[in-house]
């Protein structure tokens, strides 16, 4: 008979509370737990892989993914939730990448164009964010926060930006979710100003950094996942 787990014994290896593991359960993320002759619930291995892959695939992925794949899996979608993890490691690629690409970008001095568009020194918010692939709420709460400025226009009254706040807002938007403090983006955005390259590499250096790590916890997730799906062969 394979060994069983009482709801405590798993909660204090896994360092949460019993009603977590309950939540769990009552969401559908891992097998249905059996009970014994009293009424009482315990774990088999399978219970305990099921909790072991969703709590780590919650570090690298966040809960949303993570819930979608864990309840794919209860209901037998295997391949569904392999492809849907599969669809946020590329994300993590991308987004390396374009810190990557931006980096480089800072590091020209010939800011004339932009993925082929002509910049100009006076382009309208819905310009700078079909440029950037960002949205113009983003741009005016960037603006309200003191990190970019834009002139007005004397006629009409619009919004306008030069290429030295378009290349802030393409830093914005590459470490938006790497770096997480107003203060810390203040002071990368003041070193690009300058041209303080220095400042500026060891702040995308960080941002990659936090990409690794990220991706690490992705990985452990990907591979306690499978530990788990190895169960249903």
């Amino acid at each position: 008979m394979d060994k069983t787990f009482t709801p405590k014994q798993i909660a204090m290896r896994l360092q949460v509370s019993t009603t977590t593991l309950r939540r769990y359960e009552d969401l559908d993320l891992v097998p249905d737990v059996p009970r014994t002759a009293s009424n009482r619930r315990f774990y088999s291995p399978v219970h305990v892989q099921a909790f072991i892959a969703l709590r780590t695939l919650i570090q690298g992925f966040g809960i949303p993914v993570s819930y979608d794949v864990m309840s794919l899996l209860k209901k037998g979608h295997v391949g569904q939730a392999l492809w849907k993890i599969n669809s946020h490691q590329y994300n993590i690629q991308m987004e390396k990448q374009r810190v990557e690409e931006v980096m480089s970008l800072i590091q020209k001095t010939d800011f004339s164009k932009y993925k082929n568009v002509q910049v100009t020194e006076e382009m309208k918010i819905g310009e700078v964010a079909a440029i950037t692939g960002v949205n113009p709420s983003a741009i005016r709460h960037w603006e309200k926060e003191g990190l970019i400025r834009a002139k007005r226009n004397p006629e009409n009254g619009y919004r306008v930006f030069t290429s030295r706040e378009l290349k802030k807002i393409i830093v914005l938007s590459s470490l938006r979710k790497t770096v997480f403090f107003i203060e810390s983006m203040k002071q990368l955005l003041e070193a690009l100003e300058i041209h303080d390259l220095a400042t500026i590499e060891r702040s995308f250096k960080v941002a990659l950094q936090k990409l690794n790590e990220q991706l690490e916890k992705q990985m452990n997730g990907i591979a306690e996942m499978m530990r788990y799906i190895q169960f249903f062969k």
